[in-house]
């Protein structure tokens, strides 16, 4: 609409402009009126081809001819795209133009008065009518063209930033979705390797409660408090688990980690830096809590307790005993833990040995059992988790872990999991 208005008022300007320029040099003034309005209605294509009004307005400006052209048309053509030194060529031309008409309009005006200014007062004045008509939409021009592309360059670069953001949302988010992840593996394999050895013992046990409860009271009354003490032991392990499980970032164990949790990502920086940094925390968490689980001085009671429920068990340390990482501990003591629990499963009555090995820069362990001995089978059912989580577990600690049946037709697991403390200790 604009265009359309400035091309109409251009072509009734130049359609008036052309009608007294023909009357001047003797033409009809139809003639000049019809060439005007071609001229002045120029302007409707300004946008796509500024240097051809430009050029018109050149060549109509010794016809005094379109005022409104000249000056839309140098804006446009210095707020486009069109290279700097062609912008340069035609406002020189457009300047000596509206000069040189402008000087000898004006020697001509003064030649009928009376008054006779010199010819440096005429050149002045000239310069000036020709700079005023063409400085002012050309520095304009400039500028806005200028302004036009700054604002170009920053969408461009909103829009980039706006791509990296959405980018780094995404991969914060699968993060966070693997963290998670994470978090109920490992939530899993703790439960199972409470439960599991706790509750298969309990079992043992109240088997053989039932098969001497008649033989042999003194020996069922050992037996069911044997019962109780694990049953109260599981009872405070699962208790310190689901604690854990209650408890929020923020120590309030009311509120689920959920209900705090944004329903999404924002696109905006800080916000996908906070979730990248949840998800770093929570992928840390597990190690920070290991520090509470059970550790290898603790073995020689594990080892008692399958003792105690029947089985022959064999410990066997070797090496100077020390102390390591807390995860590294609490995975030796596990993998131990689901292996004795494995022999009661599936090998009742069967002996075990127990290994363990402190090397320089690792903790080596063996369990290893006989064939089954023909005892009673307490029929515990098996979920197959407990291989899988034992080599889940030394695999993360960048170990190595190996099972399988032996020559006997026993089974055998061994694991050596690296020192973390004296790795990075060297490290340091």
């Amino acid at each position: 609409m604009l265009d359309v208005v400035l091309a109409a008022v251009s072509a009734f300007e130049c359609l008036l402009e052309g009608v007294a320029f023909a009357h001047e040099v003797g033409l009809p003034g139809a003639l000049g009126g019809l060439l005007g309005l071609p001229v002045g209605g120029l302007l409707l294509v300004r946008r796509r081809w500024p240097v051809a009004v430009v050029l018109m307005s050149i060549a109509v400006t010794p016809a005094e001819m379109g005022f409104l052209l000249s000056l839309v048309g140098l804006y446009t053509l210095a707020a486009s795209e069109v290279p700097r030194r062609i912008i340069v060529v035609l406002a020189s031309a457009s300047l000596a133009g509206t000069l040189i008409v402008t000087a000898a309009r004006f020697h001509q005006d003064m030649a009928g008065s009376a008054y006779r200014p010199g010819l440096g007062l005429e050149l002045l004045f000239s310069a000036v009518m020709a700079l005023g008509l063409t400085a002012p939409p050309l520095l304009l021009g400039l500028y806005v063209g200028a302004r036009r592309r700054l604002v170009e360059s920053l969408r461009e670069r909103a829009d980039g930033l706006e791509r990296e953001l959405s980018l780094l949302a995404e991969r914060a988010e699968e993060r966070a979705e693997w963290a998670r992840s994470e978090e109920r593996t490992r939530i899993a394999r703790e439960m199972h390797d409470v439960v599991a050895h706790r509750v298969s013992l309990m079992v043992v046990h109240a088997a053989a409660l039932q098969a001497v409860a008649l033989k042999d009271p003194e020996k069922a009354s050992r037996n069911a408090a044997l019962v109780g003490d694990m049953g109260r032991q599981a009872l405070t392990e699962l208790r310190e688990m689901l604690g854990v499980l209650r408890k929020t970032p923020d120590g309030d164990p009311g509120t689920p980690p959920a209900a705090r949790e944004p329903e999404r990502l924002a696109a905006v920086a800080a916000a996908a830096s906070e979730r990248v940094r949840r998800s770093a925390g929570r992928a840390a968490a597990p190690a920070a809590e290991a520090a509470d689980g059970p550790c290898l001085a603790e073995l020689a009671a594990l080892v008692g307790q399958s003792r105690e429920a029947g089985m022959a068990v064999e410990l066997l340390v070797e090496g100077e005993g020390r102390s390591y990482a807390p995860r590294v501990e609490s995975t030796a003591y596990r993998v131990v833990q689901e292996a004795l629990t494995n022999v009661h499963k599936h090998a009742p009555g069967a002996s075990a040995r127990v290994r363990l090995a402190h090397r320089e820069r690792e903790v080596a362990l063996q369990v290893e059992n006989g064939p089954p001995a023909g005892g009673t089978d307490a029929g515990l059912p098996s979920g197959g988790n407990g291989l899988v989580g034992m080599r889940e577990r030394v695999t993360a600690l960048g170990g190595v872990f190996v099972s399988g049946p032996t020559e006997k037709g026993g089974f055998r697991v061994s694991a050596v999991i690296p020192d973390a403390a004296r790795g990075h200790a060297d490290a340091a």
